[in-house]
């Protein structure tokens, strides 16, 4: 009876964990429906944005990528690293002339989240804006 409840709770297990969407518009492995992100808006250029999220990261740790996203209405940039042994995306996007958007997602190799360091690099982005 043990074993199967061990089986069933397994089967459960596999089937909680899957795929789930980035901000980078990629699939990575991990725990659907968990916080895994967060925003920030900013009256500045995506240029900017994406020269300042680029310097944190290779700070923080390995910048992976960099890549343009234009099948949107507006042009999207994103950045892709590994920040303390977790994966970091970044989406940076102009919502109109004046306002830019950024997101920042981070998931573990497990599947979970880190959704402080997430908020550490959106800050430390916005801190580099001003320097």
């Amino acid at each position: 009876m043990k074993m199967k409840i061990g089986v069933a709770l397994f089967g459960a297990l596999l089937l909680a964990v899957g795929c789930v969407h980035t901000v980078s518009e990629r699939t990575t492995f991990g725990v659907p429906g968990l916080k895994d992100s967060v925003e920030g808006r900013y009256e500045r250029s995506p240029e900017e944005l994406l020269r300042a999220s680029k310097e944190v990261i290779s700070t923080l740790g390995v910048l992976d990528k960099e890549s343009n996203i234009y099948n949107e209405t507006n042009q999207v940039k994103t950045v892709e690293g590994k920040v303390n042994q977790r994966s970091v995306y970044v989406r940076i996007q102009r919502l109109d002339p004046k306002w830019t958007m950024i997101a920042v997602q981070t998931r573990t190799r497990g599947g979970g989240t880190d959704i402080d360091l997430a908020h550490e690099i959106e800050k430390e982005v916005a801190l580099k804006l001003v320097h």
